[in-house]
């Protein structure tokens, strides 16, 4: 069965591959009629494969010509596959079946006779490289049970530090780490579930034990109203040496550790408790309120030097569009100079600015790559080259276009003529191509 090709499908390119050798010189394997039809040329005569109408023979040629070659690609990726292990030998098989219906119901020109036998030529590969994935299979099995032993690994060395933990006196250090390798058991990958259920018995016993543990310390403290007062006292003897501290970020940390010390250290009797707490409250209010005062003051300033930073990033920007790429380097250079010695910013609002800067830079170092691809020597001898190709090209079909004339065979003449005329296209848009290298 033939087909007629609309002229506005374009066949779908294929990669270049192993099998593209199957193909060959197009005329040896294919030929197109008066009327347009295209024929493949094989042992048992011309068989008609279709036509494409509106286009030139060798446009119609060329294109049963991709679908050969498309098939072609597919047969060579499907040997590669198996050469490689990379299919099971059922689906290989299956693979070889479907490949050789395809082969006998192609509408291509190429070696049609090359391409069965490069089909047949898969079949044995599959057996030879059955040991190869049967090896693969074992590699995996033996992958997954090598990983299965590394979660193993982790997850004992989770329950072992937790019960190494569990009689613990660091109330608040070991119940942190203990949350923390919680969350790590909570991330690890899971294993059987009787594995799985004997790991968590004893992780979980070993957190219980240790929380027992202390919730009977903190009631003893609750007991002894007096111990309690005491630490709170030390507390707010710490607290109030800090709070006219100007060192804002690590005093701001430790009163937050004294804070939880506080909670740490439980509670006593309610009336000494709230005046304690009224003690410890003001002089963390106080270092509080002149930090707060403080980030007043910076965010002033951080507001002048946004505005500065926006009058000099509209100069910036300025910098293009640019006809020499030299002059506008070093102007963007003197004004980024300007740029880094602009105080500190609010981050979000720099950030934005940053971007906008990084836009002109993109753009100034774009011009320089584009001149140096316009200089690059190899670049425009390769472009040479191909003007010489074409025009070496040209002048042969003119040449076999005069030999067929004399001859009196105008079909070739003319088909010869007709090659030329298209590489001239061609030669017009490489002769552009190589007037833009400097």
């Amino acid at each position: 069965m033939t087909e007629s090709i609309n002229p506005g499908v374009v066949a779908k390119p294929v990669s270049p591959s192993a099998a593209s050798a199957l193909i060959g010189d197009p005329a040896k394997f294919g030929r197109v009629g008066e009327d347009g039809t295209v024929y493949v040329i094989t042992p048992e005569g011309d068989k008609a494969v279709g036509s494409y109408p509106g286009k030139s023979n060798e446009e119609a040629l060329a294109y049963f010509v991709r679908k050969f070659e498309a098939l072609a690609s597919e047969v060579a990726l499907t040997a590669a596959r198996v050469s490689s292990a990379a299919m099971v030998p059922d689906d290989a098989y299956e693979s070889v079946r479907k490949l050789r219906q395809q082969v006998k119901e192609l509408n291509g020109v190429g070696d049609l006779v090359a391409l069965a036998a490069s089909v047949e030529q898969i079949e044995p590969l599959i057996e030879g490289h059955r040991e190869a994935f049967e090896a693969k299979k074992a590699s995996e099995a033996a992958a997954k049970a090598a990983r299965r032993e590394q979660i193993i690994v982790e997850k004992e060395k989770i329950v072992v530090e937790a019960e190494s933990l569990a009689f613990s006196e660091n109330w608040k250090a070991t119940g942190e780490r203990l949350k923390a390798l919680l969350d790590e058991w909570k991330s690890a990958p899971r294993l059987d579930k009787k594995t799985d259920g004997d790991f968590w018995k004893r992780f979980s016993a070993s957190r219980n034990k240790f929380d027992k543990r202390r919730r009977t310390h903190f009631a003893n403290l609750e007991a002894t109203s007096s111990q309690v007062s005491s630490a709170k006292k030390a507390i707010i003897e710490e607290a109030e040496r800090l709070a006219t501290s100007t060192e804002w970020v690590p005093t701001a940390r430790r009163f937050k550790a004294l804070m939880d010390s506080w909670k740490a250290a439980g509670r006593g009797k309610p009336s000494d408790d709230a005046k304690l707490w009224n003690r410890f409250k003001t002089a963390q209010d106080t270092f509080f309120a002149a930090k707060n005062a403080d980030l007043e003051k910076r965010e002033v300033s951080m507001s002048a030097n946004l505005e500065k930073r926006e009058a000099l990033i509209t100069q910036i920007e300025a910098v293009i569009p640019f006809t020499d790429v030299k002059i506008a380097k070093a102007t963007f250079r003197e004004l980024m100079n300007q740029w880094t010695k602009i105080g500190i910013t609010n981050r979000d609002k720099r950030a934005a600015l940053d971007a906008r800067v990084a836009k002109v830079e993109e753009a100034i170092k774009s011009a320089e790559a584009d001149i140096w691809r316009k200089s690059d020597p190899a670049a425009k001898a390769r472009a040479a080259d191909v003007v010489k190709q074409l025009n070496d090209a040209i002048l042969n079909y003119e040449k076999v276009a005069a030999k067929a004339q004399a001859a009196g065979n105008s079909k070739k003449a003319t088909e010869a003529l007709e090659s030329a005329a298209a590489r001239k296209v061609w030669l017009l848009e490489a002769e552009k191509s190589l007037a833009e290298f400097s």
